[in-house]
């Protein structure tokens, strides 16, 4: 064997480990998109981000096909009550043994420009970036029905960045 052929393979075990390493520790539960319509220029997506591994990691960000950009979100109150949302750059920690959940009114994947609309029943794939599981690809459903707590579901008004 080659020493280019020894270094590929040593490549491809070395990929493969680190994907079923991220779907040892990494696993998304509860997940759903949504958008204000059709003509809705924003969506977002919510779940449950759960560690099982032993070691802390951290959502460091994520992509998507679906939006012409993608970013981890929170909502943010300021002194006067009102509510605005702004790109977490930092991500979001996700201690070992322990889950981070993206909810309405709270952390949250956004979609900006989305590239065709969230339409209920469709899948939005979605790549979550770890600090150290590195990706995870998920299928997110659309769900424009659901009614979960802490409102904040119309993702049509402006982000502040």
């Amino acid at each position: 064997m080659s020493l280019t052929s020894k270094l590929l393979a040593t490549l491809a075990a070395a990929t493969l480990a680190t994907a079923a390493y991220a779907q040892d520790t990494i696993s998304v539960n509860d997940a759903y998109a949504r958008s204000s319509g059709k003509t809705a220029k924003a969506g977002a997506a919510f779940m449950m981000v759960q560690n099982t591994g032993q070691v802390d990691d951290r959502l460091i960000g994520v992509k998507s096909d679906a939006a012409a950009r993608v970013e981890l979100h929170t909502h943010i109150v300021d002194d006067n009550g009102v509510a605005k949302m702004m790109e977490v750059e930092e991500g979001f920690a996700i201690p070992a043994g322990e889950a981070h959940m993206l909810k309405r009114g709270g952390d949250h994947v956004m979609f900006m420009g989305l590239t065709a609309p969230f339409e209920q029943g469709a899948m939005v794939p979605v790549t979550l970036i770890f600090e150290k599981a590195g990706e995870v690809q998920i299928e997110i459903p659309v769900d424009l029905e659901r009614k979960d707590a802490g409102g904040h579901g119309d993702h049509s008004h402006s982000h502040s960045n």
